[in-house]
């Protein structure tokens, strides 16, 4: 595997290094060292500058409001801001731009080209992603989810549930079931619902971390006009697939880089409370090293992909796995170092940046204790470990398949055994 990067990104790498030296504030310690609205702020104003500079969406094409740069420019780009510890993007910036933006400019039509994107880049739109229901988790082509056609609007009957930063999103791209009658994974449709109407309602959801980070939205006769469908109508697991593709994409090398920071917080806390000479801590940390390393030749592998013009596909359910069973064991190694502390902890918490806590967060019990209750969630949400294994057995691997209760029934029923 060759891991050198061709002279023209090391070239812009050195631009990006030059713009963070120039327009992060001086002494940064990160977005983690601020308190919940201060961090906010910060977000918002970077988001501004990233803007003025041209780098907000550098892969999109320029007649769309893009920089017209390559896919290994985006990857670079984002490897020095996570590296710098830049603001992270808000939520709906990150939804609508990597998501939807991306899936647009591959499926979308031109009218939804000019006018979608460049109000996802002035966020007069903010986006939010409605595909899990209470029935339709890890399978996805089970959503329950309606869209009716009345005249030239489409009428939506249905619920979803764990949509990300659902509470401050005034639009939703969503998975409803169009056609009844067509087997399920091909009666779907991806719609594009304005939020700030009658028939929708959102519900924020507190996670045990105390941060209402997700959200259940209810659809009751809700109303979009009838070609705000990406692709075609019956087509949405095409476009379903197409954003999971990009949302497996999305951190191909930062991934590890951001771990691996909170690595360096980990092993510094452990030397703090001065067991980090204890063999069993030792061994431990040296597993989390071990994954650390792991997820970057897995970026690696990731990012040639992207450079042959392919998404990640099953392949990302390994990934999946590797980054959201390390997420759960360093945290509760975290705990583990902290000891009693835990019970009682102290501190400023991360509020938000709870996923990759920024260089400079303090190395409080309150800090750990967020992560280690945000991480709870990992092996379950954008694709449960159990469901990933299934993949990476049978579509990967080419296992037989794992009985379904279905499938066990029919058979019984067939031979009375």
């Amino acid at each position: 595997m060759d891991i050198d990067y061709p002279p023209q990104a090391e070239a812009f790498r050195d631009r990006i290094r030059a713009f963070l030296a120039q327009h992060l504030p001086p002494g940064w310690s990160g977005g983690g060292a601020l308190p919940s609205e201060a961090r906010k702020a910060a977000t918002l104003r970077w988001r501004d500058t990233l803007a003025e500079n041209g780098l907000v969406a550098v892969s999109w094409p320029k007649n769309y409001g893009g920089a017209g740069l390559s896919v290994i420019e985006q990857v670079v780009l984002d490897e020095e801001l996570a590296r710098a510890g830049a603001p992270e993007p808000l939520e709906n910036d990150a939804i609508g731009i990597q998501l939807l933006g991306n899936t647009l400019i591959a499926l979308g039509s031109e009218e939804h080209k000019r006018h979608y994107l460049p109000r996802i880049l002035s966020a007069e739109d903010r986006w939010c992603q409605g595909f899990s229901e209470p029935e339709a988790g890890s399978d996805l082509a089970s959503v329950r989810t309606r869209a009716v056609l009345d005249g030239d609007e489409w009428v939506i009957d249905g619920q979803k549930i764990w949509t990300s930063a659902g509470v401050t999103a005034n639009w939703i791209f969503l998975l409803a079931r169009t056609d009844s009658e067509a087997p399920k994974h091909r009666g779907l449709s991806l719609l594009l619902v304005p939020i700030e109407q009658p028939g929708v309602v959102v519900r924020p959801i507190v996670n045990a971390a105390g941060h209402a980070s997700f959200s259940e939205v209810f659809f009751t006769g809700a109303r979009t006009p009838r070609a705000n469908v990406v692709g075609s109508p019956g087509g949405g697991w095409r476009a379903a697939m197409t954003v999971l593709g990009f949302e497996r994409g999305s951190q191909v090398t930062t991934a590890a880089i951001n771990f691996g920071r909170d690595l360096d917080r980990l092993c510094q806390l452990a030397r703090d409370r001065g067991v980090n000479d204890d063999p069993h801590i030792r061994n431990r940390l040296a597993w989390c090293y071990s994954r650390v390393q792991i997820m970057r030749y897995q970026g690696y592998k990731g990012l040639t992909l992207l450079l042959n013009g392919q998404r990640p596909g099953r392949e990302a359910a390994i990934s999946k796995v590797i980054w959201s069973e390390y997420f759960r064991r360093y945290t509760e190694l975290s705990t583990d170092v902290l000891g009693l502390e835990v019970l009682s902890p102290a501190g400023s918490g991360n509020g938000e940046a709870l996923i990759v806590p920024q260089p400079g967060t303090p190395n409080s019990p309150a800090c750990w204790m967020e992560e280690f209750l945000y991480a709870k969630a990992a092996t379950i949400y954008a694709g449960s470990s159990q469901i990933q294994r299934n993949v990476i057995g049978e579509q990967l691997l080419g296992l037989p398949r794992e009985p379904s209760p279905s499938r066990e029934h029919a058979l019984i029923a067939a031979t009375g055994r």
